[in-house]
């Protein structure tokens, strides 16, 4: 009987481990089970979330898409082909505070925002594919291209050589600003400094850069190695560009400069005011826009010191700076730089019985202007350009207001800071710097 009742109870506690187990087993199914719906139920809570996010952020995509339009193509938009792409089609400005002060329109051409920084691209882009076109050059053979300058039309030759393959040998007078120099070198153009002297001297810059180019391949200092063939066996040549009397200079602004301004202006021009050195941008503006514009006035502008004022006005070429004793340079007796000279030349020579007027400008009256530009419209102009708005607004008063006069801005100042851009250059010189200019009392 005590064994029966010890089966008994084994029987029992197995039983009972049993039931345990399988309660335990349940259990944990129960709650995995659980888990993974609720995980499932996340996801999907999760999942409809990002959905509706990313059907709200589809939603703004479309919604902004509507309200941007597609920019519609310029008749002439295009894609340049290198620097000289980039050459002309430069923009019109309005200057507000010379517009403004006369009641004239006075509108600007940007020429400093050409790729090489002045109006003298066109003249360098110009020279070189007329001397292409009639095989003087041949595009990467190492040719060499000589000039005689002051600084621009060396640095745009400078640019244009590096482009088309060319070497560039640029001779100028040792008193220019010092940035134009540092500027050719790091376009890596030899650069030959001279003593400024008249033309008449054998080494005047101008004439120093025509002999160095006919000794090109005759001495190893001018032709860096002697002159040899190239490598698709053109011949290596010294071309000198002599923008004074070449005259693709001119044909540059008769064929790009005089049809921009007639078509910016949509023909809207009563006078047309600007300096002139080599003469080539006045002649080719002139003479472009004169014959389309029969009533359209032309006005020269010179600094002090050059001969050209007297030249239109009187016929003789003479400045009172040549009176025996009075002369302080050889060149041009003015702190501007680019325009101004005591010759003529052939690219001045085309715009003979087109100028109706001219107009002297004085140093302290350029300086003056450069710093009132800057003042009331952050324009940080050169030399020439200050002296094309002195010029521009002496006209406007003289026209009278509802006027539109037109003038170039050739360079900006940042080639200018060793002397125009200089205040204590300038003192030396005899010049007054003020702090603020901010009015136009200085033109007389």
């Amino acid at each position: 009987m005590l064994e029966s009742l010890s089966d008994k109870n084994k029987h029992i506690a197995i039983g009972a481990a049993l039931g345990i187990f399988f309660t335990l087993s349940t259990t944990a199914v129960v709650l995995a089970t659980r888990g993974s719906l609720n995980n499932h139920s996340a996801h999907r809570r999760n999942s409809h979330s990002v959905g509706k996010q990313g059907r709200r952020r589809s939603s703004i995509g479309e919604s902004i898409s509507k309200q941007i339009a597609l920019p519609k193509a310029e008749k002439n938009s295009q894609i340049s082909d290198g620097v000289a792409g980039l050459i002309g089609n430069t923009p019109m400005m309005r200057i507000k505070s010379l517009s403004d002060a006369t009641g004239c329109e006075i509108l600007a051409k940007a020429e400093f925002l050409n790729p090489g920084g002045s109006t003298k691209d066109r003249v360098a882009l110009s020279m070189i594919n007329t001397a292409e076109k009639e095989h003087i050059l041949t595009p990467g053979n190492g040719s060499t291209i000589f000039e005689g300058t002051v600084g621009s039309t060396g640095i745009s030759l400078a640019m244009m050589a590096k482009a088309r393959g060319y070497n560039a040998w640029i001779v100028m007078p040792d008193d220019v600003a010092l940035e134009k120099s540092q500027l050719l070198e790091k376009l890596g153009a030899h650069v030959e400094k001279v003593r400024p002297v008249s033309i008449v001297d054998k080494n005047q810059f101008v004439n120093l850069a025509k002999r160095r180019a006919q000794e090109f391949g005759k001495d190893d200092t001018t032709s860096n190695g002697g002159d040899e063939s190239s490598s698709d066996g053109s011949h290596k040549t010294g071309f000198f560009a002599d923008q004074f009397e070449n005259l693709a200079n001119f044909n540059a602004h008769f064929t790009t400069t005089g049809p921009e301004i007639y078509r910016q202006t949509q023909g809207n021009v009563d006078a047309i005011v600007m300096g002139a050195g080599t003469g080539g941008t006045l002649a080719g503006v002139t003479k472009y826009l004169k014959a389309l514009l029969p009533d359209l006035r032309t006005y020269l502008v010179d600094p002090q010191g050059s001969g050209l004022f007297n030249k239109v006005k009187y016929n003789i070429m003479y400045s009172p700076t040549e009176k025996e004793g009075k002369r302080k340079r050889h060149q041009v007796d003015t702190v501007v730089e680019g325009v101004g000279i005591n010759r003529l030349t052939r690219n001045f020579a085309m715009s003979e019985g087109f100028i109706d007027d001219a107009i002297r400008v004085t140093d302290q009256e350029a300086v003056d202007m450069a710093r009132y530009l800057v003042s009331q419209e952050g324009l940080f102009i050169g030399s020439s350009s200050a002296v094309n708005c002195v010029g521009a607004v002496r006209i406007a008063r003289e026209l009278g207001p509802g006027h539109t006069i037109v003038t170039l801005l050739c360079d900006s100042g940042h080639r200018h800071l060793t002397k125009f851009w200089n205040d204590e250059y300038l003192a030396k010189q005899g010049l007054v710097v003020k702090d603020v200019v901010d009015n136009l009392d200085f033109i007389v």
